[in-house]
């Protein structure tokens, strides 16, 4: 997800200044790790330098002079764009994981321990999530829902190379 992108999407509804904006994302984005002052307004140097926002207005205070930030028409252009154009998958045609069973098997060492050390590592992290996701209101809930399929299907692959690691031992062996 760009930062970018998503200031400008928050910008849309109405012009903010970048404290604004910061809390505007901590609440719907970061729960758990809020932005740094110095990312928003690096982020939005970037967005103004790009013609993407505009200094709407200056207001004097009593420390700097504080800034309120309007998306401008190429920036609404392109979190259009970026609201309608589909993800790409992100398949993991090469993990880590992968990569230590099979240094694993070819080292002589017990690939079985890695993937139970990982089943019981996951199955803490699912422990945890299910734990935010009761606790959660339904956008915390949507999004320990989305790690949570994610990482049921890392437990299917655990599953499934488990009952493989002698075929896989052959196929690596040298």
């Amino acid at each position: 997800m760009s930062l970018g992108t998503t200031f400008l999407g928050l910008l849309e509804g109405h012009p903010q200044h970048g404290y604004d904006l910061k809390r505007s994302y901590d609440e719907r984005f970061a729960t758990k790790r809020p932005l740094a002052y110095g990312q928003v307004y690096a982020t939005l140097s970037r967005l103004l330098k790009n013609g993407l926002v505009e200094v709407e207005s200056v207001e004097a205070g009593a420390g700097p002079e504080r800034k309120r930030y309007a998306v401008t028409d190429a920036g609404i252009t392109d979190i259009e764009q970026w609201l309608t154009r589909p993800e790409s998958p992100e398949p993991y045609l090469q993990s880590t994981l992968y990569t230590k069973v099979v240094l694993a098997l070819l080292t002589g060492r017990p690939a079985e321990h890695i993937l139970d050390v990982q089943r019981t590592e996951h199955l803490r992290q699912m422990r945890e999530l299910t734990r935010r996701k009761t606790d959660g209101d339904l956008a915390e809930q949507l999004i320990c829902d989305h790690a949570l399929f994610h990482l049921e299907a890392d437990l299917r692959w655990l599953e499934l190379t488990a009952a493989r690691l002698t075929d896989l031992a052959g196929e690596v062996s040298p």
